[in-house]
């Protein structure tokens, strides 16, 4: 049964979205597109990604922070959720959604991973790592909107897959200073590269960027057959996520796939034209049979077949909401200019 938006508790509903404010533009950009039905239990579920976040950083990642953790979403899967908001929120999520245990578990299971500083031997063991951290969550947005069905699941993976791929492209040197490193291993060898060396940019490491980058776009046009699988209230918000977060893929090119010493931003002008292209992608996109990422095999299964709710609002209900978030593009881009 889809979520009603009420049936969250407005204070918790309240704390979530604050725990969100400093997050990524882009998300909360995309989210403008999405209905209600779907940006609501949407804020609950990041909120509770970013709690589990915080506290394995927080701990360290050790065995007694994972085991929290654990604890805490073994409650709330229980419909027994401890007394933080996120908790609570993400307890209504999980029930009216039917969202497997097996999905958020799959999260709390790559942030043990990335706080213990695992590297990965080549890209299928980083593709495994972006399916828990990402894939995961692509997978709790598909049931939230109500795709339910494996090629949709499987799609909403690869879109999970994509998106971290291009985090990890541009945060090599943030990540190298603080002591991760996520590249293949293989791949820095084959440019006779070294882990310590990436808090200094050259063109080989700029090469390897550049080819992750290229393994992202393969994952991106996946995902976007899957986006006419979903609900038509729902094409044109993840269509924007798609799209600008691919764009970021863009602007590090630009400037010579170096990400150690600048950090790729797509400006608010360009974020406000792929927003109003959203909507034709969203609509343009047919579904195509590929097969399931082996990574997220185990996401897709946990899912299982289900049936598709019935779509939301039609395509010409959503002028007023793009109308809206372009003006707030416009103004978040000025604010940019004055800072500059």
């Amino acid at each position: 049964m889809p979520m009603r938006w009420s049936e969250i508790d407005p204070a918790d509903l309240a704390e979530c979205r604050a725990m969100l404010a400093g997050g990524s533009r882009s998300f909360r950009v995309a989210s403008l597109l999405l209905p209600r039905r779907v940006a609501v239990p949407a804020t609950a579920l990041y909120a509770f990604c970013r709690v589990a976040d915080d506290l394995i950083d927080r701990e360290g990642g050790g065995v007694a922070a994972v085991r929290a953790l654990e604890d805490r979403l073994d409650a709330i899967c229980a419909g027994r959720p401890g007394p933080w908001a996120a908790d609570r929120a993400f307890a209504v999520v999980v029930a009216r959604h039917a969202i497997p245990q097996a999905l958020p578990a799959a999260l709390i299971e790559g942030l043990a991973w990335d706080a213990g500083g695992r590297c990965y031997a080549t890209l299928a063991e980083l593709e495994d790592y972006g399916a828990r951290v990402a894939g995961s969550v692509g997978a709790m947005m598909a049931l939230i909107m109500g795709a339910r069905a494996p090629e949709a699941v499987a799609r909403a993976t690869d879109l999970g897959v994509a998106m971290q791929l291009t985090n990890i492209a541009r945060d090599v040197g943030e990540d190298a200073r603080a002591g991760r490193v996520y590249l293949p291993m293989d791949w820095l060898r084959e440019s006779g590269l070294e882990p310590a060396g990436l808090t200094r940019f050259s063109p080989a490491l700029g090469g390897v960027v550049a080819r992750l980058l290229r393994a992202a776009d393969g994952h991106y046009v996946r995902a976007e057959a899957g986006i006419a699988l979903l609900p038509a209230d729902c094409r044109p918000g993840i269509a924007a996520a798609r799209l600008i977060y691919a764009e970021i893929g863009r602007a590090l090119e630009r400037q010579g796939c170096d990400s150690v010493t600048r950090r790729a931003v797509v400006p608010g002008r360009r974020k406000a034209r792929l927003l109003l292209a959203a909507p034709i992608l969203g609509y343009r996109a047919t579904p195509a049979e590929a097969p399931v990422l082996a990574a997220n095999r185990f996401l897709v299964d946990a899912v299982g077949a289900g049936p598709q709710v019935a779509p939301g609002l039609p395509w010409w209900a959503l002028g007023q909401r793009i109308v809206r978030t372009a003006e707030l593009l416009a103004s978040l881009d000025a604010r940019e200019r004055r800072r500059a």
